[in-house]
């Protein structure tokens, strides 16, 4: 039997206060799972209409289990492994734009409608020139939700407190902001009317937001055995972690309109994203960037194993602790309760998170994710923080693309491939030879967006380190630094 209304006995139907653009496994996962929590918990009493970013998608499959699928979280939770699961009852109904453009529109006249909640890929909040005010639907996510906004205005003659609270999840920075200038280009390049420009910029309220969660999606490999644990079918179901934070730029009052406190959620209405924003990509992402040359390279292979491993662990713990956190300015205690919940995130029993997925365009990755960390703890301790700037000759060993007897499949830019050729092709196997490797890499500004030769006392710490790991293995050279 296949998941439905009918199944479902504590099904219920609410007012539609939520227009959602975009309906994956994230989504479900993360907004319309605290949606959920919301009715449960603290009366919210609102569910969500899903609409199709794209021609083809999962609104048919919504439509057909009554907007229901089944969630799995699973990880630590509380210093425990935990895995557990609940259908989810926050979806209306999804709609397809590209046969449903009427029914989309009308959506904009519901009194009660107040959320639009965005996923539409870091390509999503793009302007395309050729969008038109009369395409049935426009083929940018903006181009619908201006179309869309601009039905609401006339429906409701631009009263003001029918403006709508948007709140994007795409990954890119101030995405809020992004989305809001581009509905503007819109409006300005489709003639629309000053009072509907006015009432856009007065009557709504954009938020940046930053989202945080890892999200398997649909589990191919073990649907089987979960349809029989479940009982029923069910074409949606859905597999996340444990952890989730929500930061939101906005003003306080949203906390009235969206109770995540009452029901308990790891949400956080903030008057500047900034520093949350930093904290992420610095710990979580610098950790991860840290940790991959330096593991595989060791003989490791998922990130679960480099955590949980005496020496790698001891290795990973120290850059974060004594070398990351102290170039952030957010409390020291929020940090560190921060750090410890990504160290449990990364001993996930139920993923296996694999060094070489992450390892994908590992010298960008570390010019965003790590290079600031480490310019940073130069500036206000006046020295090298020796595990960083080890993990970057470990980087340079890593890219030479052999552990051992066996090749490294390096996946990154071309010119980042052909530099490592040229580098390593001519290393004659002395100390100035290796030191000419660690020049022309920390000198390619492409990369690094400046010549990293130019910082004092880089270019002979990296050198020394490397020279440690090609003379004593990686194993011996991690060990010495700690």
């Amino acid at each position: 039997m296949k998941l439905s209304a009918e199944l479902y006995k504590d099904f219920k139907r609410y007012p539609e206060k939520v227009i959602q653009f975009g309906e994956g496994n994230f989504l479900r996962a993360f907004v319309d799972w605290q949606i959920d929590k919301l009715n449960k918990e603290a009366n919210f009493n609102g569910s969500v209409v899903v609409v199709q970013p794209i021609e083809f998608g999962l609104v048919d499959k919504i439509n057909e289990q009554d907007g229901l699928y089944t969630l799995y979280l699973q990880g630590i939770k509380d210093g425990k492994a935990v895995r557990e699961h609940s259908i989810i009852n926050s979806i209306s109904r999804g709609l397809n734009p590209y046969n449903q453009y009427d029914e989309y529109l009308k959506v904009a006249e519901n009194p009660e409608l107040r959320f639009v909640i965005s996923n539409t890929t870091e390509a999503g909040i793009t302007f395309l020139e050729e969008d038109k005010l009369e395409d049935r639907p426009q083929k940018s996510f903006p181009g619908k939700l201006t179309a869309f906004l601009y039905h609401r205005y006339k429906a409701f003659s631009g009263q003001k407190d029918k403006g709508l609270i948007i709140i994007p999840c795409e990954l890119i920075d101030r995405n809020g902001e992004k989305l809001k200038d581009v509905i503007l280009k819109y409006a300005k390049l489709w003639n629309l009317e000053e009072n509907f420009i006015s009432w856009i910029n007065n009557s709504n309220t954009f938020c940046c937001s930053l989202v945080d969660r890892i999200v398997t999606g649909y589990p191919r490999d073990t649907i089987k055995e979960i349809t029989e644990e479940l009982g029923y079918e069910d074409n949606l179901v859905d597999v996340g972690e444990q952890f989730h934070l929500w930061v939101i730029e906005g003003p306080q009052w949203i906390k009235n309109e969206l109770p995540f406190e009452k029901a308990g959620l790891n949400v956080k209405i903030v008057d500047d994203i900034t520093p949350y924003r930093t904290r992420k990509v610095r710990i979580l992402n610098g950790a991860h960037t840290s940790l991959v040359p330096v593991a595989y390279l060791y003989g490791l292979d998922t990130v679960k194993q480099a955590v949980e491993h005496e020496v790698v662990g001891e290795f990973i713990k120290g850059i974060i602790y004594d070398e990351i956190i102290p170039t952030l300015d957010l409390p020291e205690e929020e940090l560190k309760y921060f750090a410890s919940s990504v160290l449990e995130r990364f001993k996930n029993p139920f993923v296996n998170h694999y060094l070489m997925s992450i390892a994908l365009n590992s010298m960008s990755k570390f010019e965003t994710r790590v290079l600031p960390s480490l310019i940073e703890y130069i500036n206000r301790k006046g020295e090298i923080p020796k595990k960083m700037v080890f993990s970057l000759a470990a980087l340079i060993e890593f890219y030479k693309g052999k552990r051992g007897e066996e090749d490294i499949d390096i996946v990154d830019n071309e010119d980042i491939l052909n530099l490592y050729k040229n580098v390593w092709g001519s290393y004659n196997g002395t100390l100035e030879g290796l030191r000419n490797v660690v020049a022309a890499v920390l000198g390619y500004e492409k990369n690094w967006k400046m010549d990293l030769n130019k910082v004092k006392g880089l270019t002979d710490a990296v050198t020394n380190y490397l020279s440690d790991i090609e003379r004593l293995g990686i194993q011996e050279a991690v060990k010495k630094v700690l």
